[in-house]
Protein backbone atom coordinates (compact mmCIF):
# COMPACT_ATOMS: atom_id res chain seq x y z
CA UNK A 1 0.00 0.00 0.00
CA UNK A 2 1.45 3.35 -1.11
CA UNK A 3 0.29 6.94 -0.71
CA UNK A 4 1.80 9.61 -2.95
CA UNK A 5 1.45 13.30 -2.05
CA UNK A 6 2.06 15.82 -4.84
CA UNK A 7 2.96 19.35 -3.81
CA UNK A 8 2.40 22.45 -5.93
CA UNK A 9 5.29 23.13 -8.28
CA UNK A 10 8.05 25.08 -6.48
CA UNK A 11 6.52 24.60 -3.01
CA UNK A 12 9.50 24.81 -0.64
CA UNK A 13 9.35 21.64 1.44
CA UNK A 14 12.28 22.84 3.51
CA UNK A 15 12.79 23.88 7.16
CA UNK A 16 14.27 27.20 6.04
CA UNK A 17 11.42 28.62 3.96
CA UNK A 18 8.36 26.39 4.38
CA UNK A 19 4.99 27.51 3.05
CA UNK A 20 1.68 26.84 4.78
CA UNK A 21 1.14 23.65 2.73
CA UNK A 22 4.58 22.30 3.68
CA UNK A 23 4.07 23.04 7.37
CA UNK A 24 0.67 21.37 7.29
CA UNK A 25 2.05 18.21 5.68
CA UNK A 26 5.15 18.05 7.85
CA UNK A 27 3.09 18.31 11.04
CA UNK A 28 0.41 15.77 10.07
CA UNK A 29 2.50 13.13 8.25
CA UNK A 30 4.72 12.63 11.31
CA UNK A 31 1.66 11.62 13.34
CA UNK A 32 -0.13 9.59 10.67
CA UNK A 33 -0.46 5.85 11.12
CA UNK A 34 0.37 5.66 7.41
CA UNK A 35 3.62 7.66 7.67
CA UNK A 36 5.75 4.70 6.52
CA UNK A 37 3.57 4.37 3.41
CA UNK A 38 3.72 8.03 2.40
CA UNK A 39 6.03 9.58 -0.17
CA UNK A 40 5.99 13.34 -0.79
CA UNK A 41 6.85 14.70 -4.25
CA UNK A 42 7.86 18.25 -5.01
CA UNK A 43 10.33 20.55 -6.68
CA UNK A 44 12.64 22.83 -4.73
CA UNK A 45 16.20 24.10 -5.07
CA UNK A 46 16.90 23.74 -1.34
CA UNK A 47 18.95 20.71 -0.31
CA UNK A 48 17.56 20.28 3.21
CA UNK A 49 14.02 18.86 3.32
CA UNK A 50 11.44 18.68 6.10
CA UNK A 51 11.02 14.89 5.92
CA UNK A 52 13.21 12.02 4.67
CA UNK A 53 10.33 10.49 2.68
CA UNK A 54 10.55 13.23 0.04
CA UNK A 55 11.42 12.93 -3.66
CA UNK A 56 12.54 16.00 -5.58
CA UNK A 57 11.25 15.92 -9.15
CA UNK A 58 14.17 17.42 -11.04
CA UNK A 59 13.90 18.26 -14.72
CA UNK A 60 15.42 20.54 -17.33
CA UNK A 61 13.27 23.52 -18.21
CA UNK A 62 12.41 23.67 -21.90
CA UNK A 63 11.70 26.83 -23.85
CA UNK A 64 8.00 27.34 -24.70
CA UNK A 65 6.92 24.46 -22.45
CA UNK A 66 5.03 24.87 -19.17
CA UNK A 67 7.20 23.94 -16.19
CA UNK A 68 4.08 22.83 -14.27
CA UNK A 69 3.09 20.39 -17.03
CA UNK A 70 6.63 19.03 -17.21
CA UNK A 71 6.57 18.66 -13.41
CA UNK A 72 3.31 16.67 -13.50
CA UNK A 73 4.60 14.52 -16.37
CA UNK A 74 7.69 13.71 -14.30
CA UNK A 75 5.43 12.67 -11.43
CA UNK A 76 3.28 10.51 -13.74
CA UNK A 77 6.33 8.77 -15.19
CA UNK A 78 7.26 7.82 -11.65
CA UNK A 79 3.70 6.75 -10.83
CA UNK A 80 3.53 4.38 -13.80
CA UNK A 81 6.29 2.41 -12.09
CA UNK A 82 5.31 2.92 -8.46
CA UNK A 83 1.52 2.47 -8.90
CA UNK A 84 0.32 4.22 -5.75
CA UNK A 85 -2.85 3.12 -3.98
CA UNK A 86 -3.85 6.72 -3.29
CA UNK A 87 -2.69 10.07 -4.67
CA UNK A 88 -3.20 13.30 -2.72
CA UNK A 89 -2.82 16.54 -4.68
CA UNK A 90 -2.39 19.85 -2.88
CA UNK A 91 -3.78 23.12 -4.19
CA UNK A 92 -3.51 22.33 -7.90
CA UNK A 93 -6.86 21.34 -9.48
CA UNK A 94 -5.22 21.67 -12.91
CA UNK A 95 -3.15 18.52 -12.18
CA UNK A 96 -6.25 16.33 -11.80
CA UNK A 97 -7.01 15.71 -15.49
CA UNK A 98 -3.49 14.39 -16.10
CA UNK A 99 -3.33 12.20 -12.99
CA UNK A 100 -6.80 10.76 -13.55
CA UNK A 101 -5.56 9.09 -16.74
CA UNK A 102 -3.45 6.63 -14.72
CA UNK A 103 -5.13 6.58 -11.28
CA UNK A 104 -8.65 7.64 -10.27
CA UNK A 105 -8.14 7.25 -6.52
CA UNK A 106 -7.37 10.94 -6.01
CA UNK A 107 -7.86 13.35 -3.11
CA UNK A 108 -7.59 17.07 -3.86
CA UNK A 109 -6.81 19.65 -1.18
CA UNK A 110 -7.81 23.31 -1.55
CA UNK A 111 -5.72 25.71 0.55
CA UNK A 112 -6.87 28.79 -1.40
CA UNK A 113 -9.99 30.18 -3.00
CA UNK A 114 -11.05 27.67 -5.72
CA UNK A 115 -12.58 30.49 -7.76
CA UNK A 116 -9.14 32.04 -8.21
CA UNK A 117 -7.41 28.83 -9.30
CA UNK A 118 -6.79 27.37 -12.73
CA UNK A 119 -9.25 24.55 -13.57
CA UNK A 120 -11.73 25.38 -10.79
CA UNK A 121 -12.89 28.90 -11.66
CA UNK A 122 -16.08 27.92 -13.51
CA UNK A 123 -18.97 25.68 -12.50
CA UNK A 124 -18.11 23.31 -15.36
CA UNK A 125 -14.49 23.04 -14.19
CA UNK A 126 -15.51 22.36 -10.58
CA UNK A 127 -17.95 19.64 -11.64
CA UNK A 128 -15.11 18.06 -13.62
CA UNK A 129 -12.84 18.14 -10.54
CA UNK A 130 -15.66 16.69 -8.44
CA UNK A 131 -16.20 13.80 -10.88
CA UNK A 132 -12.51 12.95 -11.18
CA UNK A 133 -11.69 12.79 -7.47
CA UNK A 134 -12.73 10.50 -4.64
CA UNK A 135 -12.50 13.25 -2.01
CA UNK A 136 -12.02 17.02 -1.93
CA UNK A 137 -10.63 18.63 1.22
CA UNK A 138 -10.98 22.32 2.10
CA UNK A 139 -8.96 24.20 4.69
CA UNK A 140 -12.05 26.13 5.84
CA UNK A 141 -15.81 26.34 5.44
CA UNK A 142 -15.14 29.57 3.56
CA UNK A 143 -13.18 27.79 0.80
CA UNK A 144 -15.84 25.04 0.71
CA UNK A 145 -18.57 27.64 0.12
CA UNK A 146 -16.55 29.17 -2.69
CA UNK A 147 -16.23 25.76 -4.37
CA UNK A 148 -19.96 24.97 -4.13
CA UNK A 149 -21.04 28.42 -5.38
CA UNK A 150 -23.38 27.87 -8.33
CA UNK A 151 -23.28 24.07 -8.01
CA UNK A 152 -26.41 21.93 -7.75
CA UNK A 153 -27.07 20.73 -4.19
CA UNK A 154 -26.47 17.13 -5.32
CA UNK A 155 -22.73 17.93 -5.33
CA UNK A 156 -22.77 19.00 -1.69
CA UNK A 157 -22.06 15.51 -0.34
CA UNK A 158 -19.69 13.97 2.20
CA UNK A 159 -17.20 13.76 -0.65
CA UNK A 160 -16.49 17.38 0.27
CA UNK A 161 -14.94 17.82 3.71
CA UNK A 162 -13.38 20.62 5.73
CA UNK A 163 -10.07 19.76 7.39
CA UNK A 164 -8.47 22.85 8.86
CA UNK A 165 -4.75 23.44 9.11
CA UNK A 166 -3.14 22.57 12.41
CA UNK A 167 -0.23 23.31 14.70
CA UNK A 168 1.10 22.22 18.07
CA UNK A 169 -0.47 23.72 21.17
CA UNK A 170 2.41 25.58 22.77
CA UNK A 171 3.34 25.11 26.41
CA UNK A 172 3.05 28.56 27.92
CA UNK A 173 3.02 30.45 31.18
CA UNK A 174 0.83 33.55 30.91
CA UNK A 175 2.94 35.25 33.59
CA UNK A 176 5.89 35.19 31.18
CA UNK A 177 4.03 37.11 28.48
CA UNK A 178 5.63 40.47 27.67
CA UNK A 179 4.10 43.81 26.68
CA UNK A 180 4.62 43.06 23.01
CA UNK A 181 2.26 43.62 20.07
CA UNK A 182 3.16 41.21 17.26
CA UNK A 183 2.54 41.44 13.51
CA UNK A 184 3.59 38.46 11.37
CA UNK A 185 3.13 38.32 7.61
CA UNK A 186 3.83 40.01 4.32
CA UNK A 187 4.36 43.74 4.81
CA UNK A 188 1.84 44.72 2.18
CA UNK A 189 -1.59 46.28 1.80
CA UNK A 190 -3.31 42.91 1.35
CA UNK A 191 -2.23 41.98 4.88
CA UNK A 192 -3.23 45.43 6.13
CA UNK A 193 0.32 46.35 7.09
CA UNK A 194 -0.04 49.90 5.74
CA UNK A 195 -2.89 50.46 8.22
CA UNK A 196 -1.26 48.53 11.07
CA UNK A 197 1.91 50.63 10.76
CA UNK A 198 0.02 53.89 11.19
CA UNK A 199 -2.03 52.49 14.06
CA UNK A 200 0.93 51.04 15.94
CA UNK A 201 2.83 54.33 15.91
CA UNK A 202 -0.12 55.97 17.69
CA UNK A 203 -0.40 53.07 20.15
CA UNK A 204 3.32 53.18 21.01
CA UNK A 205 3.20 56.95 21.49
CA UNK A 206 0.32 56.51 23.97
CA UNK A 207 1.91 53.51 25.73
CA UNK A 208 5.69 53.97 26.07
CA UNK A 209 6.07 50.79 28.16
CA UNK A 210 4.89 48.63 25.22
CA UNK A 211 6.88 47.37 22.23
CA UNK A 212 5.86 46.21 18.76
CA UNK A 213 7.60 43.44 16.80
CA UNK A 214 7.07 43.02 13.05
CA UNK A 215 8.16 39.80 11.32
CA UNK A 216 8.01 39.59 7.55
CA UNK A 217 9.06 41.35 4.38
CA UNK A 218 7.68 42.49 1.04
CA UNK A 219 10.12 43.65 -1.66
CA UNK A 220 7.28 44.68 -3.99
CA UNK A 221 5.86 47.31 -1.61
CA UNK A 222 7.53 49.91 0.53
CA UNK A 223 5.69 50.82 3.74
CA UNK A 224 8.13 52.47 6.12
CA UNK A 225 7.26 53.00 9.78
CA UNK A 226 9.74 54.00 12.46
CA UNK A 227 9.52 54.27 16.24
CA UNK A 228 12.02 53.64 19.03
CA UNK A 229 9.77 50.86 20.38
CA UNK A 230 9.11 49.27 16.98
CA UNK A 231 11.43 46.55 15.69
CA UNK A 232 11.11 45.14 12.18
CA UNK A 233 12.92 41.81 12.09
CA UNK A 234 12.30 40.87 8.45
CA UNK A 235 11.81 37.25 7.44
CA UNK A 236 12.51 34.76 10.24
CA UNK A 237 12.59 30.97 10.44
CA UNK A 238 9.49 29.22 11.74
CA UNK A 239 10.98 28.26 15.11
CA UNK A 240 12.00 31.89 15.74
CA UNK A 241 8.50 33.13 14.87
CA UNK A 242 6.98 30.58 17.24
CA UNK A 243 9.08 31.92 20.13
CA UNK A 244 7.76 35.42 19.48
CA UNK A 245 4.17 34.18 19.57
CA UNK A 246 4.82 32.53 22.95
CA UNK A 247 6.41 35.70 24.30
CA UNK A 248 3.91 38.26 22.99
CA UNK A 249 0.78 39.55 24.70
CA UNK A 250 -1.13 40.65 21.59
CA UNK A 251 -1.10 39.45 17.98
CA UNK A 252 -2.74 41.45 15.19
CA UNK A 253 -3.90 39.83 11.92
CA UNK A 254 -5.55 42.68 10.03
CA UNK A 255 -5.83 41.34 6.49
CA UNK A 256 -7.70 43.27 3.82
CA UNK A 257 -8.03 40.27 1.53
CA UNK A 258 -10.19 37.29 2.38
CA UNK A 259 -7.78 34.81 3.96
CA UNK A 260 -8.71 31.24 2.94
CA UNK A 261 -7.87 30.20 6.52
CA UNK A 262 -5.17 32.14 8.36
CA UNK A 263 -2.04 30.34 9.55
CA UNK A 264 -0.83 33.37 11.52
CA UNK A 265 -4.04 33.57 13.55
CA UNK A 266 -3.83 29.82 14.17
CA UNK A 267 -0.25 30.05 15.49
CA UNK A 268 -1.07 33.06 17.66
CA UNK A 269 -4.05 31.23 19.18
CA UNK A 270 -1.96 28.13 19.94
CA UNK A 271 0.48 30.31 21.88
CA UNK A 272 -2.12 32.09 24.04
CA UNK A 273 -1.94 35.53 22.45
CA UNK A 274 -4.81 37.97 22.68
CA UNK A 275 -5.60 37.79 18.96
CA UNK A 276 -7.15 40.61 16.95
CA UNK A 277 -8.42 39.66 13.48
CA UNK A 278 -10.43 41.18 10.67
CA UNK A 279 -13.71 39.45 9.88
CA UNK A 280 -12.44 38.26 6.48
CA UNK A 281 -12.55 34.86 4.77
CA UNK A 282 -11.65 31.94 7.02
CA UNK A 283 -9.85 33.93 9.72
CA UNK A 284 -12.63 33.41 12.26
CA UNK A 285 -12.24 29.64 11.78
CA UNK A 286 -8.51 29.87 12.53
CA UNK A 287 -9.22 31.81 15.73
CA UNK A 288 -12.95 31.65 16.59
CA UNK A 289 -12.59 33.37 19.98
CA UNK A 290 -10.47 36.28 18.70
CA UNK A 291 -11.44 39.94 18.94
CA UNK A 292 -12.85 40.90 15.53
CA UNK A 293 -12.53 44.16 13.63
CA UNK A 294 -15.66 44.54 11.48
CA UNK A 295 -14.50 47.55 9.48
CA UNK A 296 -10.79 47.77 8.78
CA UNK A 297 -9.45 51.27 9.44
CA UNK A 298 -6.38 52.68 11.17
CA UNK A 299 -8.58 53.94 14.01
CA UNK A 300 -10.32 50.60 14.53
CA UNK A 301 -6.99 48.74 14.69
CA UNK A 302 -5.68 51.33 17.14
CA UNK A 303 -8.83 51.20 19.29
CA UNK A 304 -8.81 47.39 19.44
CA UNK A 305 -5.20 47.29 20.64
CA UNK A 306 -5.76 50.14 23.10
CA UNK A 307 -8.81 48.38 24.51
CA UNK A 308 -6.69 45.35 25.46
CA UNK A 309 -3.83 47.45 26.81
CA UNK A 310 -6.07 49.59 29.02
CA UNK A 311 -8.23 46.69 30.23
CA UNK A 312 -5.78 44.13 31.59
CA UNK A 313 -8.49 41.76 32.83
CA UNK A 314 -10.09 41.76 29.35
CA UNK A 315 -6.72 41.01 27.75
CA UNK A 316 -6.01 38.15 30.16
CA UNK A 317 -9.48 36.62 29.81
CA UNK A 318 -9.21 36.81 26.00
CA UNK A 319 -5.81 35.10 26.07
CA UNK A 320 -7.07 32.27 28.26
CA UNK A 321 -10.32 31.86 26.34
CA UNK A 322 -8.48 31.60 23.02
CA UNK A 323 -5.85 29.22 24.41
CA UNK A 324 -8.30 26.99 26.30
CA UNK A 325 -10.57 26.63 23.26
CA UNK A 326 -7.72 25.82 20.90
CA UNK A 327 -8.28 22.34 19.47
CA UNK A 328 -6.73 22.34 15.97
CA UNK A 329 -3.71 20.36 17.09
CA UNK A 330 -1.56 18.29 14.76
CA UNK A 331 -2.70 15.10 16.44
CA UNK A 332 -6.40 15.93 16.06
CA UNK A 333 -6.11 16.85 12.37
CA UNK A 334 -3.79 13.94 11.55
CA UNK A 335 -6.39 11.49 12.87
CA UNK A 336 -9.09 13.24 10.84
CA UNK A 337 -7.01 12.81 7.67
CA UNK A 338 -6.34 9.15 8.42
CA UNK A 339 -10.07 8.49 8.76
CA UNK A 340 -10.73 9.28 5.10
CA UNK A 341 -7.60 7.33 4.11
CA UNK A 342 -9.02 4.30 5.92
CA UNK A 343 -12.00 4.38 3.58
CA UNK A 344 -10.06 4.95 0.34
CA UNK A 345 -7.24 2.47 0.80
Amino acid sequence: MKISILLPYKENFTPNYPGAVSLFLNDTIKLSKYKKNIQVYGNTSFKKKLLPNYTNLNFSKLLFRSSSKTYVKKFLDNEKIKKSTLIEVHNRPDYINFIHEINDNIVLYFHNNPLDMKSSKTVKERINVYNKTKKIIFNSNWTLKKFTKGLNKKYNTDKLEVINQSTSKKIINFKNKKKIILFVGRLNASKGYDLFGKAIINVLNNNPDWKAIVIGDEPRENHIFEHKNLKILGFQKYNVVTKWFVKSDISVVCSRWEEPFGRTALEASSAGCAVIITDKGGLSEASPKAMKIKFLTVKNIENSIEKLIKNVSLKKSLQKRIYNHFYLTNNYISKKIDRYRDKLI
